[in-house]
């Protein structure tokens, strides 16, 4: 037998000797340990006293007969300035109903009142909020850059036109009424 196998057996029943005694130090199942949870659950609740309750029926009183009419409320006079304001809104707001009309395709002629452009969207989204919330219907479109806020569409110019005249009272906002187009 050679030098170098002879070394390589004495190695290897080296490694055999330590392997046989240091295996079962390292890998004996002392590291491992079971967990144990607690077991934390509440006791189970009484049962829910039930109550049984019997209805009361009462009768309906009878109304086949007439209730007296109240007396009429008296309104105080109005005073002659306040009138003269009743007047003039009533003047502003005196705009003759127009009838809807087709155009030439046949398609019934619509009209939109822009009230703002924006350069900021969040601008535009603030008034579309605000005006929702005041019971319009708004939309917004987005042109060259800007959003534009619209109140509509509607088949009545005459409508709009009164509408504009309230949200300039109201809101301080004086739109334009334009055609409505989808696009």
């Amino acid at each position: 037998m050679s030098e170098s196998l002879k070394l390589r057996l004495v190695g290897l029943a080296a490694i055999i000797l330590s392997a046989g005694i240091l295996f079962p130090l390292f890998f004996d199942g002392a590291g491992y340990r079971e967990r144990h949870l607690s077991n934390d659950i509440p006791p189970e609740p009484e049962a829910p006293v039930v109550i049984s309750v019997t209805p009361v029926k009462q009768a309906l009183p009878d109304t086949s007969e007439l209730a007296e009419p109240a007396p009429a409320a008296e309104r105080p006079a109005k005073s002659a300035a306040l009138q003269a304001k009743i007047d003039k809104s009533d003047a502003k707001l005196a705009i003759e109903p127009d009838t809807p009309t087709l155009d030439q395709e046949g398609v019934p002629v619509a009209w939109t009142l822009q009230l703002a452009s924006f350069k900021d969207e969040t601008n535009a989204r603030g008034l579309r909020k605000q005006l929702i919330n005041a019971g319009h219907k708004v939309y917004t479109r987005k042109q060259a850059g800007l959003v534009k806020v619209y109140v509509g569409p509607d088949l009545q110019r005459s409508n709009l036109e009164r509408l504009k005249l309230e949200l300039k009272e109201k809101m301080a906002l004086d739109g334009i009424i334009v055609r409505f187009t989808t696009q």
